[in-house]
């Protein structure tokens, strides 16, 4: 057999065997990508799974729930009363340890108690 025959006879070979073997290669390399992104999204759901776990057993403690409830619905205990502010300042509802309402300044002093109260209450900025 001459170089040539020779040389197409591998070139033939080598043509059947990547013909043969490229649909089994191409469907390993997209089972192994899928594999890998149902790893991932089982991590990301095992992270979810364990903020939940953690949420749940923060349910479990009751202080914790009464604080929520507290909080959330505006529960309060037998006796107590309770005062919603409307309308206070963005600056104010942000901030946590801010007090609750804003604090008038400019209180008058030499005053009976009640006209201080009723200068601070007219005293506010209302224009917000």
């Amino acid at each position: 057999m001459t170089k040539a025959g020779r040389t197409l006879a591998v070139a033939s070979v080598l043509l059947v065997l990547g013909v043969t073997l490229a649909p089994p290669l191409q469907r390993y390399f997209t089972q192994r990508a899928q594999i890998n992104a149902l790893n991932a999204q089982l991590h990301d759901s095992q992270g979810t799974l364990k903020k939940a776990a953690q949420e749940l057993a923060k349910w479990n403690d009751p202080a914790y729930v009464v604080a929520q409830a507290r909080s959330r619905l505006h529960y309060v205990y037998p006796g107590e009363r309770q005062y919603i502010v409307l309308g206070a300042p963005d600056s104010v509802t942000k901030d946590p340890n801010a007090p609750a309402a804003p604090i008038a300044d400019n209180v008058p002093t030499g005053l009976p108690w009640y006209a201080k109260v009723i200068s601070s209450i007219t005293s506010t900025n209302l224009s917000h």
